[in-house]
Parts: structure tokens; C-alpha cells; sequence
């Protein structure tokens, strides 16, 4: 038969072919070959996993594959995806689907119809919008029995998978653990060293850091690098009060947290003195979801630890959230509590070199930002110090004061300040002189003289000497402050009448309006009227005056102040934010007195925006004001206005918004064209005054609103009206959502042009 093979090859026939399972065994030696070799000449882990991944498709003819390795820290497989890419950084418990079963049992599967199988999960289907049929799903076992992960083919591209492709596919996957399981513990050894290699690093930059500032913000992002979390505080113990504060929180923002040293889970672990770990925080009855809701941040996983100093004594908590990929592990808490002991001394020192420092700061701006004027002289009567106060009064340099005993400084008709001087230091009392006559150069001056004793651990360290100018210059500035404020007549009495000339520069405008004040007239009188006017100005002035801003004028009922001139500070906006704040809190007390006194409550609006204006003495020669002009002027004063029909208390423009350096609660309220104006502005809401009560549920309600004013913008008038009602569910006072329902169906009937953006024409001021 030989013979007859041979002939029929040698008249050009085709040989017959070699049966097909030896063909396939040889496939599959040289695939099991090709991973050995391949896997070994790739040292990255990550490519030894596509390489794996790409060859388990080929040997299988499946559409792609997923390989999954087990996280032991977290009890999860997480997955490399083959084709596609959309869930590289899938995660499932170990326990959990297909992949878990095999993880579990150690056996592989060969799942004909995936979604007739009660264990798989059509949710990455979802997700991605792919379909799988059919699977082989195998461990990753290496020679000693231990599974390192499962690989799973899906969507075989013809026929079903076979009782072949499971085998082959185990075959892959024993081959292959071998090089992934050393690769594994390279990366671990790795992550570990470097781990170790970053703990010591940081630890040294923090021994060197003194400055408490500098030194907290390392610490912030040394946790939260180290234990790849999401936010990381720290809560340090205020043993006056009791409290536990933060003085600085990585992903807090300008967010200040204070609470008792016994509550919620960082006043748990710092009266008990021990880590809490907890995985879900909304399951445990300590954690309070309350900061969660004002900031609509979402908890899920805490690690909390004490913070203990030398003598064992705790000074506060250190408390990381949100690891991501899973719950915080033994691991991670061993880390922390190391990590803590070491920077608990680093943090003591800084925060007694902060108070020290503080202090003598504090004492030395105190001394010089007093108009009057400090000596201290020590026992000889030499004088040891001086501030700004004394330089100005005197006429003289610092060198010209200190180092000169009392009687060079002190001579001719002063000689009475020398002889009171000496009278002190020799009773070791106190001396004081009112309205006495200083002699500056041969200009008399009026001053009021203290002296009084200065002791160190009860020793006699001297005297003090203060000098009060009270000269007709300050006579003239104190009567000019109560015609046209206080900044205004000093930089008037600092520069003469050209500093008021005309400036033009960048300056916040502030506007208020008594709501109803005609109806308000008429029922208190004229007397009633001018007294309660009197009390209502008191109160807002004292507001505008905390702040450094400047009451330009009272309009009937309404205020109008200036935060930027004629003095400016970098954050007027700021100033003049807090001060509408603090107008609206100290009105609600006001009224609350009015109320026991069975008096009528008073309501307002404010107005605010940054703009550049002219300011500057205008008037006639018979009567000049301080005052500002310009457009930005007059914005601010429309704004007021639009805070009834928006039922807002304060409105901002997007100008004062932009520029504002602190974090306040707001909302967009609109795009206006206000009357006058043919561009519109942006506006927005400052709420930071609304408790529970004026404004319930708050988060939740500005989310439908944002939502609403999304789809509004969109012309979706139907999606915008029901995030609208929503809002109105939740507060039914919300008036700003009422009148975007009524846009929105008046837009719905007669829609607005095609070049409109939103913006609102407002036909009236």
C-alpha cells in the first residue's frame, strides 16, 4: 500500500490530511510552549496579563477574554479586560459570579447559555452594552495548589465551548502562574519597599518642618498618598473646650469642623484610645452622616486612629476616608498607627513654636497698629522699646527713642512726662496725666500719660508709658467720622482734601431695601418711623464697619456701601459678602426682639457687584459727599430689586462671584437683562444664612433646582418643570423655583427665538 500512496503522490494528488486531534495536539504543545516562553522574556506584570489574554482568545476562537487576579487585602478579583477596554478596573468580590465560583472551588466551567445561569451577572453587560452567550471560565492555579485569579473566553465565534477548550484553557493557565505568581510578589516586594522608602522620606521632611501650617499640610498628603484614600483630616484636642477641630483637612477645601472630643467616631477613638476600622459607614450607629449632607459628600469606608505624644497622652485623631478600590485593611491601620507615632513629637513641637510665635506676633501687630503711643523704660529709665504710635507722636526714629534714658528724651516743658516717670519707677505704681501739654518740636499737642508697672516672674521689669494724642486734629477726624465715616475722615486727615479728589479704580457696591416700607410708615407714624429707621441703620451700619467698608449714603430706607474705596482691601468682595450675611443673622435677631415686644417683623433685600467706578468729593461748593458713580453702581442697586420677585434675601453678581475667595453657599439664580442695560447678567444667591428651618432640605432642593435650570437653558421645558416641582416639594417656599415653572409654560407656548441663551428681560426696575 505503500507503493500505491507513493504513486498516487507522484501523479500530483494530494496526500490525505493528518487526523484532526493530532493537528490539535500539536497546536496546543506549541500554544502551552509559546507561553512559557513568551511570558518569561515580558517583565511587566501588566503585559504578561494582555499576553496571557491574547493567547487565551487565540487558543480558544472566543470573540474576547477577562482575566481576573485576587486582591487577598480586599477579598476581591479585579479584572484585565482583552478587547474593548471599557472595565479595566473592574472589581467583584472573590465569592461572588462565575469568575468567584471558580476562584472558590478551584474547578473550571464551561457555561453554555450565560443568562440562564442563576450565578452571572448581566450588570458589565449593562454597562457596556455587550452580549454574552457562552463562556469557559478557568483558575489560575500554580504547582503548589494555590489559586492566584480565574480566566474566563467569552462568546466562542463558532459553535459552543467544548469540554477541549476548558482543558486547553487550564492547561494555558497552569503554565502561565508560574511566571505571573513570581511577577506578583516582585510587584508586591516592590509596592512594599516603596511603601517603606516614602515612610522614611516623610518622615524626615517632617523632622525638619517646624512651621505648624507647612507641617499639617505634609501630613495631609503624606496619609492620603500612602493609604491611597480620598480625604485625610486631622483632629486636634482643644482641652479648654473639650473639642476636637481640624486645622486643616486634605479635600475639605476652606470647610472648619469643630465637634465635643466624645462624639461620633473621631471623639470615640480619641476617648477610648482605640482604631476604628470601619468598612460601611452608614451601617455603624456612630458615624454621623450630617457633615455628609451639608456638603454633599458621600462616606463610605473610615479609618480612625489616636494620636498619642511622648508622655502617652492623646492631643487628637487622624481620620482617612474612602480608600479606593475597597475598605481600608490591617495593613493600612498598622501604616497609620506607625505613621502617627512618629509624627505625633514633630506635631507638639510645631504647635508649641505656633503659640509661642502667635503671641509674640499678636503683641507686636497689637503695639503696632495702636494710633497711641508705647515706651517701655526699664529700671534705670532707659528706654527699651518703642512702636509706630510713639515714632509719630513724637516726630522721631526708632534710634532716636530706644537706648536714651528718660531724662534726654524728656527735657524743657516735657520735663513733667520725665518727673511722673521717675516718680513710678521709684513706688512701683502707677502714674496718669489727662490732657497734658507735649512739646513736639515747638508744636503743643494734647495727650492723655499712663504709666504703669511692667513685671517678669514677679520681678520688677520697669514701666510702660503710653501716650494718647488727643490734639485738635483728633478732635476734627472724630467729628468728621460721624458726617462721612470713619475710613473716609481718616484718609482725609492722613492725605489732606486731594486724597478725595477723583479716583477710579475696581470696588464692590452693596445695596439694601426695607421691604414694604411704605406700608411700615404708615402704620408706625413719623416718630415710629425715624426711631425704627435709627435702630435698622445701627444695626446695618455696625455690619458694613466689621467689615471695612464704608456707608456711602442712606437713601430713605435704603443703604448703599462701598467695599474698596476709598481705602481697598484683596478682598472686598469677600468683606462685602460677609457683611450681607451678617446683615440678614443680625435683622433675624432684631425681629425675634421685636416679635416679644408684639412689634411687626422687618424684611430686606441686598444687592451686591464688583465693578470699576469713579469716586471722589461730589457736590457744590456749599456741600460736598464722598460718594461713587457708575454703572457697577447702578447694577448693584437692580439687583436688590430683583430680590423679591426671586425670593431671595441676597443676590450677587457673577462679576463679585468670580472674584470671591472664600466658600459660601450659592445657587444661579439667572440671566437678566435688567432695565437699562442690554447685555445680560449673570446672578446669583448667597444662602449661607438658611438653617433647617428658613429653608428645608436645602442640598436637596438646589440639586432639582440646578437641574431644572440645566434643562430650562436646554429648551427641555417639560424636564425642567418637573425638577422644579420637585424642588417645590421639598419647600414649598421656594419661590425662585415657582417662577421657572411659569417660564417654562409660558416658553412651552410661545418659545423664545433662536438666539436666545437664557437670559430674562426684565421690563421693570
Amino acid at each position: 500500500m505503500s507503493d500505491v500512496r507513493d504513486e498516487a503522490s507522484n501523479d500530483g494528488e494530494e496526500s490525505a490530511p493528518r487526523p484532526r486531534g493530532r493537528r490539535n495536539r500539536g497546536r496546543n504543545a506549541t500554544l502551552l510552549l509559546s507561553v512559557s516562553n513568551r511570558l518569561a522574556t515580558i517583565t511587566s506584570l501588566e503585559e504578561q496579563l494582555d499576553a496571557l489574554i491574547e493567547i487565551s482568545v487565540e487558543a480558544t476562537d472566543a470573540d474576547r477574554a477577562t482575566l481576573f487576579l485576587n486582591d487577598a487585602a480586599t477579598g476581591e478579583l479585579y479584572a484585565r479586560v482583552a478587547r474593548g477596554g471599557e472595565l479595566r478596573d473592574l472589581r467583584i468580590l472573590n465569592s461572588t459570579g462565575i469568575a468567584g465560583a471558580v476562584f472558590t472551588s478551584g474547578k473550571g466551567m464551561i457555561i453554555a447559555d450565560a443568562y440562564a445561569d442563576s450565578r452571572f451577572s448581566n450588570t458589565v453587560d449593562q454597562v457596556t452594552g455587550y452580549q454574552t452567550r457562552n463562556m469557559v471560565s478557568a483558575p489560575i492555579r500554580t504547582l503548589r495548589g494555590e489559586v492566584l485569579g480565574v480566566v474566563q473566553c467569552l462568546n466562542k465565534l463558532e459553535g459552543d465551548f467544548e469540554t477541549a477548550d476548558l482543558e486547553l484553557l487550564e492547561a494555558l493557565a497552569t503554565q502561565a502562574s508560574v511566571v505571573l505568581h513570581g511577577s506578583v510578589m516582585v510587584r508586591r516586594m516592590e509596592e512594599s519597599r516603596q511603601q517603606e522608602a516614602q515612610f522614611l522620606k516623610v518622615v524626615t521632611d517632617l523632622s525638619t518642618e517646624i512651621q505648624l501650617g507647612p507641617l499639617l499640610q505634609k501630613i495631609m498628603g503624606a496619609i492620603t498618598d500612602m493609604l491611597d484614600a480620598d480625604r485625610a483630616t486631622l483632629f486636634l484636642n482643644n482641652a479648654k473646650t473639650s473639642e476636637l477641630y481640624t486645622e486643616i483637612g486634605l479635600g475639605l477645601g476652606a470647610s472648619k469642623i469643630s465637634l465635643p472630643n466624645s462624639a461620633g467616631i473621631a471623639g470615640t477613638v480619641f476617648s477610648s484610645g482605640e482604631t476604628i476600622n470601619i468598612p460601611y459607614a452608614y451601617a455603624d450607629l456612630r458615624f454621623d452622616p450630617s457633615f455628609d449632607t451639608r456638603t454633599g459628600y458621600f462616606t463610605r469606608s473610615v479609618l480612625c486612629v489616636p494620636v498619642v505624644n511622648k508622655e502617652g497622652r492623646r492631643i487628637g485623631v487622624t481620620q482617612v476616608l474612602n480608600k479606593r478600590g475597597g475598605p481600608f485593611t490591617e495593613e493600612d491601620e498598622a501604616h497609620l498607627k506607625a505613621f502617627t507615632a512618629q509624627i505625633a513629637i514633630c506635631l507638639e513641637n510645631a504647635q508649641l513654636f505656633e503659640d509661642v510665635q502667635s503671641m509674640k506676633n499678636y503683641n507686636e501687630t497689637m503695639l503696632e497698629s495702636m494710633s497711641n503711643g508705647v515706651l517701655t523704660f526699664d529700671g534705670e529709665g532707659v528706654a527699651v522699646t518703642c512702636n509706630a504710635g510713639t515714632q509719630r507722636i513724637l516726630r522721631a526714629r526708632t534710634s532716636d527713642i530706644v537706648g536714651r534714658s528718660a531724662a534726654d528724651l524728656f527735657t524743657g516743658q516735657n520735663g513733667w512726662i520725665r518727673e511722673r516717670l521717675e516718680t513710678a519707677i521709684r513706688s512701683k505704681g502707677s502714674e496718669a496725666v489727662m490732657d497734658g501739654t507735649l512739646d513736639v518740636r515747638g508744636e503743643s499737642r494734647s495727650v492723655n500719660l499712663t504709666i504703669t508697672p511692667l513685671r517678669q516672674s514677679g520681678d520688677e521689669a520697669g514701666v510702660l508709658l503710653m501716650l494718647e494724642d488727643i490734639s485738635d486734629e483728633k478732635r476734627m477726624q472724630s467729628t468728621l467720622s460721624r458726617y462721612m465715616g470713619p475710613a473716609v475722615a481718616a484718609k482725609l486727615m492722613e492725605q489732606g482734601q486731594e486724597a478725595l479728589g477723583g479716583q477710579s479704580g475696581e470696588a464692590t457696591i452693596l445695596f439694601t431695601d426695607v421691604r414694604d416700607f411704605t406700608t411700615l410708615t404708615e402704620e408706625l407714624g413719623a416718630p415710629g418711623t425715624v426711631s425704627l429707621l435709627n435702630e435698622y441703620f445701627t444695626i446695618m451700619e455696625d455690619c458694613v464697619n466689621r467689615e471695612g467698608g464704608l456707608v456711602d449714603k442712606f437713601i430713605g430706607d435704603a443703604i448703599m456701601a462701598v467695599f474698596g474705596a476709598p481705602m481697598s482691601h484683596e478682598d472686598n468682595e469677600d468683606r462685602a459678602v460677609r457683611a450681607a450675611i451678617s446683615m440678614i443673622n443680625d435683622l433675624a435677631a432684631y425681629n425675634r426682639r421685636r416679635a416679644s415686644e408684639g412689634k411687626r417683623a422687618i424684611e430686606m433685600g441686598v444687592g451686591i457687584n464688583t465693578d470699576s467706578v469713579v469716586s471722589g468729593n461730589i457736590g457744590s461748593p456749599r456741600k460736598m459727599d464722598y460718594t461713587v458713580i457708575g454703572d457697577g453702581v447702578n447694577l448693584a442697586s437692580r439687583l436688590e430689586g430683583l430680590c423679591k420677585p426671586y425670593g431671595a434675601k441676597i443676590l450677587v453678581s457673577g462679576q463679585t462671584l468670580a472674584r470671591l475667595r472664600g466658600t459660601y453657599r450659592t445657587r444661579p439664580i439667572d440671566f437678566v437683562v435688567v432695565k437699562g442695560k442690554t447685555e445680560p447678567a449673570a446672578v446669583h444667591e448667597v444662602m449661607d444664612f438658611h438653617d433647617g428651618e428658613s429653608f428645608p432640605n436645602l442640598v436637596e432642593v438646589l440639586g432639582h433646582f440646578r437641574d431644572g435650570l440645566g434643562f430650562y437653558r436646554e429648551r427641555d421645558w417639560a424636564r425642567g418643570i418637573a425638577c422644579f416641582e420637585q424642588a417645590l416639594a421639598l419647600n414649598g417656599a421656594d419661590a425662585a423655583s415657582r417662577v421657572y415653572i411659569e417660564r417654562c409654560r409660558h416658553f412651552e407656548s410661545d418659545p423664545p427665538p433662536e438666539e436666545w441663551r437664557g437670559e430674562w428681560v426684565m421690563t421693570s426696575k
